[in-house]
């Protein structure tokens, strides 16, 4: 189950998401006390009905300083009307016409990186071209110094790789990623308030010019934006591009129809959202007693659903194991859904769509190298390569 390029843990977690889906579409994790949702059904309850499943999960995390402060401006953790009122805000600077009048300038990055890689018959997908892309293109957005993507890039790692996305629960693992969240605050903070006093364009210029009914956002909820754009927002994109090339290499048919029909390439990305989600848990909090999936909930628990167990659910989705980039219907909850639904996601799938373009562009061919081992992300936080070794024949 899940094709060749899976690991071990996450086949048999696929296999066991299978049996849960059937038997205990609710359930209770006796480790964490954590309530996990297996059915897209009741995953779509959980991630739509904001009025019973709140975003607001700061009672499951430590209470530190440094967190606190730099999560002020993270939409994303919060309920309305205070969602509301931020992201409205973000959105007057993060508009559809930005994200759209950013194509031209992520053909050339990715072009850039390509040529890079001009005469080379193998390299690696995450470093040379899936992680560097979307970090490069965001920095240049907000503003920030490219060449410090090397920063970046250790920020990400630090706070949802090298410690497990879990460890904002625990006293433990938010000990571990101060240090990195104190930095990039003050880095943040500093280019914020440079910005506040120049005359330069830019995403954070437009963040700082946003208002809505006399509210305008402060130097620290512009941080919390920006934190999470280039750090979730380029890991993400950065995993779903090999997951991309993951599955067609699983599925040479696809990737002929690609080549001679580029206008696939929107709804292959929706395939691959569905088929291998970046994320692999969705999480809510309950904000009063509610019965799901024939089990009662108590007010206050953590809700956790399982995207990689729904975007396999056979009541949705037909031949839901099939890799299908014809999929008529594909509601899956790679991005959320709702009002919390992923404000980046637009430009994810643009970035990788140019990506995937310029690849079957440039090469006859290109394979998962077996001359080395793929290194998977721990399956608990991100579904995924974090190294990503490849062959490539130019065309």
């Amino acid at each position: 189950m899940g094709g060749p390029h899976v690991s071990d843990e996450v086949r048999d977690m696929l296999t066991s998401y299978r049996q849960m889906r059937r038997t205990e579409p609710v359930s209770q994790d006796e480790e964490t006390g954590r309530w996990q949702v297996f059915r897209y059904a009741d995953a779509m309850t959980v991630a739509t009905d904001a009025h019973t499943f709140s975003n607001d999960l700061s009672e499951f995390i430590p209470d530190h300083q440094d967190l606190n402060t730099f999560s002020k401006g993270n939409f994303q953790n919060m309920d309305q009307p205070r969602h509301r009122e931020l992201r409205g805000l973000v959105s007057q600077g993060f508009t559809p016409r930005f994200v759209a009048g950013m194509a031209p300038r992520i053909e050339t990055v990715t072009n850039e990186l390509l040529d890079a890689m001009r005469d080379r018959e193998h390299i690696d997908l995450v470093t040379d071209l899936a992680q560097p892309l979307p970090v490069t293109v965001i920095a240049e957005v907000m503003g920030l110094p490219v060449s410090d993507r090397a920063l970046f890039r250790k920020w990400a790692d630090a706070l949802l790789v090298d410690n497990g996305i879990d460890a904002i629960f625990s006293e433990e693992g938010v000990a571990a990623m101060a240090p990195a969240i104190r930095e990039m605050n003050a880095y943040l903070l500093n280019h914020v308030r440079l910005y506040r006093t120049s005359r330069r364009a830019g995403l954070i210029a437009d963040l700082i010019a946003a208002e809505t009914d006399g509210k305008k956002l402060d130097d620290q909820e512009i941080v919390g934006f920006l934190a999470l754009l280039l750090i979730a927002g380029h890991l993400t994109t950065s995993t779903l591009l090999g997951n991309a090339i993951l599955c067609l290499d699983e599925n040479p048919e696809a990737t002929r129809e690609l080549r001679a029909d580029p206008g696939l390439l929107p709804n292959m990305i929706e395939e691959v959202l569905r088929y291998r989600s970046p994320l692999f848990w969705l999480d809510r909090r309950a904000k009063e007693t509610v019965r799901l999936g024939g089990r009662e909930i108590p007010a206050g628990s953590q809700v956790s659903v399982a995207l990689a167990s729904v975007s396999r659910d056979e009541e949705e989705f037909k031949d839901p194991d099939t890799f299908d980039i014809h999929r008529p219907s594909n509601r899956h909850l790679a991005f959320g859904m709702g009002v919390h639904f992923c404000l980046g996601a637009p430009l994810a799938r643009l970035e990788v769509r140019i990506a995937l373009k310029a690849l079957l562009d440039r090469y006859r061919d290109f394979a998962v190298s077996t001359d080395e081992p793929i290194v998977y992300h721990d399956p608990r936080g991100f579904q995924g390569a974090k190294r990503l070794p490849l062959d490539l024949a130019a065309a």
